[in-house]
């Protein structure tokens, strides 16, 4: 008897959905649009917080040794060379890397100028070297004037092919090679060169650079050396890897409001879906509440009729979810071609699928209201 019943509310409610055709596509399109709004903005809120921390996310150094009150990647004070040795002497410490990061102008051929990230690491090591190379070889990067960029930007820097020259802060810079998908926030796109020529390149003396990469020995302690490196150096910052990159993606996301934007976009989608789902359901409901009091009169419960209403919104969330699902991962394929990255890992896929089920359940909430108080005894009258 309860299989029938369960049975019996499904059919119901896809039929109650399906009787007005024309209205039961219009919600699904609500919904598709509702969710590939949130799916949208919050990948792109994805995207943006992965890009804020590249930098540290693609380089294996245990801890990051910084000017003192760093708080983003991007815009950060100077470091003397000389604290590298300083580094090496702390019981633990394995290997200590320099690595540059300030920003510059580049000079495009045609004589415009574009704000660039100059980032400069020992292509001896790798350490902070560009990830996706596409063209190129990091060999190549050991001339004095070699800079590799991404793709993504070529059009914007005025770039072509390999071989390309320009000029940054007015010194004369070569490309030779290309990554694919190294994006930036700030839209500063990453230049990046040797060490010494970044120096260079930024009018830095060669005794100075802006961050030192720390690796650990086998089996150390990575806070106790962090602690012992912060005691050692004085006055900077000294950060686990993980730790540095959280600041940055709070700083960005949070302190900046950039993330709450997306998120408020994000909740304006959900509203939406709410509201659509919430009037298309009503409407059902308003349109059978004869019906309804006849199953009340001859005994259906309130638990049934509730079943009903509940299903029907189901039905409104798989449609909706599967064909804004779909939108959005369009979404990202195109994405992938430009700068502006929107993510979708298969957790943030989750997430959207719940919000969507709650989004349609919170719009099924006035109808199932209102057939609570609905009178069986209408039926007589």
């Amino acid at each position: 008897m309860r299989r029938s019943g369960i049975a019996g509310t499904s059919l119901l409610a896809w039929r109650n959905l399906a009787h007005d055709r024309a209205r039961f596509a219009a919600t699904i399109i609500g919904v598709v649009f509702a969710v590939m709004l949130m799916g949208v903005q919050l990948g792109l809120l994805v995207g943006f917080t992965r890009t804020t921390s590249g930098l540290v996310d693609h380089t294996d150094a245990d801890l990051w040794i910084t000017p003192a009150g760093t708080t983003n990647l991007d815009i950060a004070g100077r470091l003397e060379l000389r604290r590298r040795h300083e580094a090496l002497g702390v019981p633990g410490v394995a290997r200590v890397d320099p690595l540059m990061m300030q920003f510059g102008f580049w000079t495009r051929p045609d004589g415009g100028s574009e704000s660039v990230g100059i980032v400069g690491f020992d292509p001896a090591t790798g350490q902070g070297a560009p990830w996706n190379l596409a063209e190129g070889a990091i060999a190549d990067l050991q001339q004095d004037d070699a800079v590799v960029i991404d793709r993504l930007y070529a059009g914007k820097l005025g770039v072509r092919a390999i071989g390309d020259t320009v000029e940054i802060n007015r010194r004369r810079a070569r490309v030779v090679g290309f990554t694919q998908g190294i994006r930036t926030f700030t839209q500063s796109p990453y230049v990046f060169t040797h060490h010494r020529n970044a120096l260079r390149l930024a009018g830095f003396p060669d005794t100075q650079t802006t961050y030192l990469l720390v690796r650990t020995t086998a089996g150390a302690d990575a806070e106790a050396v962090r602690r012992a490196l912060k005691q050692r150096l004085g006055a900077v910052d000294v950060w686990h890897a993980r730790d540095l990159a959280r600041q940055a993606q709070t700083y960005w996301m949070i302190t900046t409001g950039a993330g709450s934007a997306l998120l408020l976009a994000a909740s304006l989608g959900l509203i939406v879906g709410i509201v659509i789902v919430g009037q298309t359901l009503y409407a059902t409901t308003m349109d059978r509440l004869p019906e309804y009091a006849t199953l009340r009169a001859i005994g259906a419960p309130n638990a049934y009729l509730n079943r009903v209403i509940l299903k029907q919104a189901a039905i409104s969330a798989v449609f909706g979810y599967t064909g804004g699902m779909a939108a959005v991962l369009a979404v990202v394929a195109l994405s992938s071609r430009t700068n502006v990255a929107v993510a979708m890992p298969p957790w943030l896929a989750l997430l959207l699928a719940i919000l969507t089920i709650l989004m349609c359940a919170l719009g099924a909430v006035v109808s199932v209201r209102r057939l609570i108080r609905i009178d069986p005894t209408t039926v007589f009258q």
